[in-house]
């Protein structure tokens, strides 16, 4: 359900969030105002789109834009700043010929104008090649960081001086087309993910897992195995999926109705399409949730459905008393993703607040799964019998249970255009109870807000500013913490309305208060996920 009420009354315009902007591969000192914690010592690392065209020739989709790699090094109580472009063969190939040659999600590279016309026609019928254009996260195998997005390729990064090492392949290891720029980790380091398959029977949903240990310097992704293959629905028609979630025992893949038609992928580049024209949202079908024994591989016969609606990214999700708990921020609506196009975002005045009112608001919610059905269970009775929960599961048929959502927030969240990017105290509470939970609220096409969540009140904290836009919170545990929320939130803030004005923010985890902010003298495009790497 869309909510039509314009909240961007003082914003005309974002462009410059999504603009390109120059690499700074040396270290540059940032101006550091208030206090950055003595005992943070290492660095943020994020990842996004930084160029969006070559030539005269632009990309149409904000998910284009060739990755741009950022560092805040933080030592002592000061910060540093660099960054570099990916050296992926697509973003060389671009640059070597000065306009775009490997075709994206959202734009299709135009055949070379220095061929034939025979030549150019018969392009047309090649399959087209997965981009390495790793732009969405940094992700860390066998203790080594990676820049991933979702095709098949990862780039192997020096952290400290993000300079690209090696372009590893997938699908060399195990069979898979590509896989999640979100993994999950168990405490022994192992990695869990996920990726299509596209066989002569269809479409397989796969989960992976990579063991924490290397055999060699050179170790990449070897061991990686194939834990278990899930049947989409509609095999010519597999959801697509941004991440999934995991509890100590289980991997759940939320199966939503964002389709992808393999036909119109195959046939884009002879039709003249790009990727995201055969993604479409299929609101007339449910949303399942499938689970796997993460120690057999085994996916359990019980599937659990809810109505149709949209998730990027899972809260947590945990087992408690017989049920496994699943948080997520979802959407009534799966439009979104063919919502972020250039020419959209770059829009000004009325005709930006029109994009933004078209979009459902994602709100976090929590699914309830009891996982003690069997033959005896009782039908048509809700099972859910956790107390103060509103949540459902009600059992259809006795492998079908029927579930309806929990909200993890009050109804003053609306307030803030609901909550994604979100982030919590990994490191101890990944897979167990926990309370807090940190995102960042969108009353704009990009969030413009940080928020925390207690979940024992629904009652949240905000650091919000006018014209300011934050990035995905992150949290970094303190010292001898007790708490679950000792710690400090690191967001990087952007603004468009004034030159050269980022700076990384350091907000006291517990009271949401800011503790200071390191003012970087470059401009920094909007982008999407990062890590922090400790040095301590």
């Amino acid at each position: 359900m869309s909510i039509t009420v314009c909240y961007l009354d003082f914003y005309s315009y974002i462009t410059p969030l999504v603009s390109s902007v120059q690499e700074t591969p040396e270290p540059i000192p940032t101006t550091v105002k208030g206090t950055i914690p003595t005992w943070i010592h290492g660095s943020l690392l994020r990842n996004g789109p930084g160029k969006f065209e070559f030539g005269n020739q632009h990309y149409n989709h904000w998910f284009d834009g060739m990755a741009l790699m950022h560092r805040f090094q933080i030592e002592d109580g000061q910060v540093t700043y660099r960054s570099r472009f990916l050296c992926s063969d697509s973003y060389t190939q671009n640059s070597e010929r000065n306009r775009i040659i490997v075709s994206e999600f959202g734009t299709l590279a135009l055949p070379d104008p220095c061929k034939n016309f025979f030549q150019r026609f018969l392009s047309r019928f090649e399959m087209p090649k997965p981009t390495d254009n790793a732009s969405v996260n940094f992700v860390k195998y066998k203790g080594d960081y990676y820049v991933s997005t979702e095709t098949n390729y990862m780039h192997r990064v020096d952290p400290d001086t993000l300079e690209s090492k090696q372009k590893v392949d997938w699908s060399k290891f195990i069979a898979v087309n590509g896989a999640t720029a979100h993994p999950h980790f168990d405490p022994d380091g192992t990695a869990y993910n996920m990726g299509n398959s596209y066989r002569n029977k269809g479409a397989f949903y796969n989960i992976i897992r990579v063991p924490p240990e290397r055999d060699g310097p050179e170790d990449t992704l070897e061991g990686a195995k194939i834990l278990c293959s899930i049947a989409p629905r509609d095999k010519s028609k597999p959801s697509y999926y941004h991440s999934f979630g995991m509890s100590e025992n289980y991997v759940v893949f939320i199966e939503q109705p964002i389709k992808m038609d393999l036909f119109k992928t195959v046939t884009g580049r002879l039709r003249g399409k790009s990727l995201n024209e055969g993604v479409h949202w299929d609101p007339n079908q449910e949303t399942i949730f499938h689970l796997i024994d993460k120690q057999t591989g085994k996916e359990m016969p019980v599937k659990y459905y809810t109505k149709a609606l949209s998730t990027f990214h899972q809260i947590n999700a945990f087992e408690q008393d017989g049920f496994l708990m699943l948080d997520m921020c979802c959407s009534d609506d799966g439009q979104s993703i063919n919502n972020f196009l250039i020419q959209n975002l770059r829009q000004s005045g009325e005709a930006l607040d029109e994009m933004y009112n078209t979009m459902s608001r994602p709100f976090p919610r929590r699914f309830v799964l009891p996982l003690n059905i069997t033959s005896e269970t009782l039908l048509e009775q809700n099972l859910n019998t956790r107390p103060d929960s509103t949540a459902t599961a009600v059992c259809r048929t006795k492998n079908q249970v029927f579930c309806t959502f929990e909200d993890l927030h009050g109804e003053d969240l609306k307030d803030y255009g609901g909550l994604e990017f979100p982030h919590i105290n990994y490191a101890r509470y990944n897979t167990k109870p926990y309370r807090y939970y940190y995102g960042c609220g969108f009353r704009h096409l990009v969030g413009d807000s940080l928020i925390k969540m207690d979940l024992e009140s629904k009652k949240f904290k905000v650091w919000r500013q006018p014209d300011l836009y934050p990035s995905e919170p992150v949290f970094i545990l303190s010292p001898n913490a007790v708490e679950e929320d000792d710690g400090v939130i690191l967001s990087v803030i952007i603004t468009p309305v004034k030159d050269k004005s980022t700076f990384l923010l350091v907000l006291d985890a517990k009271t949401f208060e800011e503790l200071g902010r390191a003012e970087v003298p470059v401009n920094i495009p909007y982008g999407f996920h990062g890590v922090f790497n400790s040095s301590a």
